[in-house]
């Protein structure tokens, strides 16, 4: 039993109670629906958010995460100039009657434009022409889409097309597109300033930019909407309110009327229904994992940066967490080594998860110790006081 479990998924769990009625009672019209606290990665609502759906003009928050990356990589900058060929004028301009920035066949265009195109103006062309001049076609950039947010841990979400245009295999998911969302808001925050802009006016024709939260003075500051016949009314959009920022995604609503009102919906309970607890403070000790023929038995496990919580406002649900690594760790552990995760869930919906990282180095001990480690022992005292600490508040 004990080999068993040296070779097993080593997990320390617990539970306290606490009162999240508020948070249960909530729900939302969207068939997709997904709410995330975009600093702690609190989990506040989710609706089918694993479930495939598809992206419509939302795929081009991924086409401007490959522009911003070529950006951050130096292979492309501002200026560059973005030319403009017979196929995304076709496929994207004018002739095509989707939406469009209006850009002239063979022109060439800064990238610096043609990403306001692309982002307030959700132009077809702009998308094209990025993909071309990045990848030398749609179909080439479809692929490096998916490797990119592949490389960001996204394994569910699948693009074909820079666009968002129809395609059977293209399929995401609300969770990952609100991950996908913070990752830009937080890597790229200069470039982001592009989503929040209200309206561009290209080739003497002024557009505003489609998402609804920006008009609506709460703090909306981006991102995409989109809409298919296949794929219902969709937004991914972000808001701030005193200094919190929630990422919300819907998809799946019959008017652009519905989404915009359960888009704000969702983000004003988010403000409203859940404050911020302090779970541990930066550097702060978690628990420990246990270590296989090391010189110690045990190494503490610490968080990299204060780890907070969302919780609902004054109400009760049970509030749980667990440690989980691959467990006994292997020596030598090297101090600050991510070896765990940290997993906080609210009910049944989890509502953060963090890597923990090796207080300390770890070696290899003597063989009569490593003969003689064979039990699996964790430690969950601090945890335990922890949530109790911040549900008694």
């Amino acid at each position: 039993m004990a080999g068993g479990l040296l070779r097993g998924l080593a997990i320390a769990l617990f539970a306290v109670s606490a009162s999240f009625a508020q948070a249960q009672n909530f729900q939302s019209q969207a068939p997709f629906a997904f709410l995330l606290d975009s600093d702690s990665g609190a989990v506040l609502y989710e609706k089918a958010a694993d479930e495939p759906m598809v992206p419509a003009s939302m795929a081009k928050i991924a086409t401007a995460l490959v522009a911003f990356q070529e950006i951050g990589a130096g292979r492309l900058n501002l200026d560059s100039e973005i030319g403009i060929s017979e196929n995304a004028w076709r496929k994207g301009g004018a002739p095509a009657r989707g939406t469009t920035m209006f850009a002239l066949v063979h022109s060439r265009i800064k990238l610096s434009d043609i990403l306001q195109g692309l982002i307030v103006q959700a132009g077809n062309d702009a998308a094209i022409a990025l993909a071309e001049a990045i990848a030398g076609d749609e179909t080439t950039f479809g692929r490096m889409m998916t490797e990119r947010v592949r490389a960001l841990g996204l394994i569910r979400s699948v693009f074909r097309n820079a666009t968002g245009m129809p395609d059977p295999e293209q399929r995401v998911t609300a969770r990952e597109m609100a991950l996908l969302a913070n990752h830009i808001v937080k890597t790229y925050p200069e470039l982001y300033r592009y989503f929040g802009q209200k309206e561009f006016t290209w080739n003497k024709i002024r557009q505003v930019n489609r998402n609804p939260l920006l008009t609506m003075e709460i703090g909306a500051d981006g991102l995409q909407t989109g809409d298919l016949e296949e794929s219902g009314y969709g937004l991914v959009g972000s808001a701030v309110e005193n200094g919190q920022r929630l990422i919300v995604v819907v998809n799946g609503l019959k008017t652009g009327r519905d989404r915009a009102a359960e888009a704000r919906k969702l983000i004003e309970w988010g403000f409203r229904a859940f404050e911020k607890r302090q779970l541990f403070g930066d550097g702060e000790v978690v628990g420990e994992a246990s270590v296989y023929g090391g010189e110690k038995g045990r190494v503490a496990l610490r968080t990299r940066g204060a780890v907070s919580l969302l919780l609902p406002r004054g109400t009760g649900e049970r509030l749980s967490a667990r440690i989980v690594y691959r467990g006994p760790l292997s020596v030598p552990v090297q101090e600050g080594a991510a070896v765990a995760q940290l997993v906080v869930s609210r009910g049944e919906v989890k509502t953060l998860e963090i890597p923990l990282y090796a207080a300390e180095t770890v070696k290899a001990g003597s063989l009569q110790s490593r003969a003689l480690d064979a039990v699996l022992e964790l430690s969950t005292g601090w945890i335990r006081q922890a949530l109790a600490r911040v549900t008694q508040s």
